[in-house]
């Protein structure tokens, strides 16, 4: 059994514990509300620029010199997966949830024979994917020395994307990340980055005219417009995932750090509870043998 002073050293320790994952928690949760607001407000112009870039890709795809960016490079072998996760952990599932994600997907490539290669966005992804993956890991980007995601973040990776792209590193590259829906609920996601994924009938809606063309009206011309927009939209795409995946590990490290805060408590109650019932013990023993000894005299 547990002395007295092992189980106070306990009390304290735990104590202690608990108040780090409180401070945590309400650090979490100040940086949350920014992160979710800076989500949600990117998310229009990304899915409505997404939804353009894939009606446009839908009416030259049978084009001569269309861009690869938009049409792919007529190839579907070698896959590219942009895994992003955290820098830190101690914060419940989210990592894991992407990571098993993008797992998933990894393993289904590989059964149907393609070549698949990843590009890891944070440290915490590529320990897990290490271990499975090792020799598939091009690369790490390194995100520990940013404070607050900014486009510029995301425009470094895309560009790394694209230099990859052109080069004929893969042929189609997809991005996983953490869309925030809640402080307790973030949803492992897929996108494809390259080429641009092509409407179904519902996204192509108010895109297309009857035709099935795109509705677009260039200024001052096509190959102007698309040369900008085309490597910008990878950049947005990226850049939206980097909020999102900022928003939900804010709320998946205030939830977690909340459930250690309390059971810390409800362990910090047991602790306290069999601390009593040990001096209490204590007490009895000593009275017990006092008592026996003024009867032994």
């Amino acid at each position: 059994m547990a002395s007295l002073k092992d189980l106070r050293n306990r009390i304290a320790s735990v104590k202690s514990t608990q108040k780090i994952t409180k401070a945590m928690k309400m650090v979490a949760a100040s940086k949350l509300k920014r992160a979710q607001e800076a989500a949600e407000s990117a998310r229009p112009y990304a899915e409505r620029m997404d939804k353009v870039m894939g009606a446009l890709g839908q009416s030259v795809a049978n084009l001569p010199g269309a861009s690869p960016l938009l049409v792919g490079n007529g190839q579907n072998q070698t896959y590219l997966v942009v895994v992003a996760t955290s820098e830190r952990g101690l914060c419940g599932g989210f990592n894991t949830n992407i990571v098993r994600a993008a797992k998933r997907r990894i393993d289904a490539l590989l059964a149907e024979g393609k070549d698949v290669k990843i590009l890891c966005v944070g440290r915490k992804g590529r320990a897990q994917l290490q271990r499975f993956y090792g020799n598939r890991i091009l690369d790490t980007v390194d995100m520990g020395g940013t404070r607050y995601v900014g486009f510029s973040d995301a425009a470094r990776i895309a560009e790394r994307v694209r230099v990859m792209f052109d080069e004929g590193v893969f042929d189609v590259a997809v991005l996983f990340y953490a869309r925030f829906q809640s402080a307790l609920t973030q949803i492992a996601t897929e996108q494809q980055l390259i080429p641009v994924p092509l409407p179904d009938a519902d996204q192509a809606d108010g895109l297309l005219d009857a035709g099935g063309d795109a509705i677009y009206e260039y200024e001052p011309n096509e190959e102007a417009i698309l040369d900008d927009l085309l490597p910008r939209n990878v950049s947005v795409q990226v850049y939206r995932a980097l909020l999102e995946n900022a928003a939900s590990e804010q709320g998946a490290r205030m939830t977690a750090m909340d459930a250690a805060t309390r059971n810390a408590g409800d362990l910090i109650d047991r602790l306290t509870i069999q601390y009593n019932r040990t001096r209490q013990a204590v007490i009895t023993k000593e009275l017990i043998e006092i008592i026996s000894g003024a009867e032994a005299l």
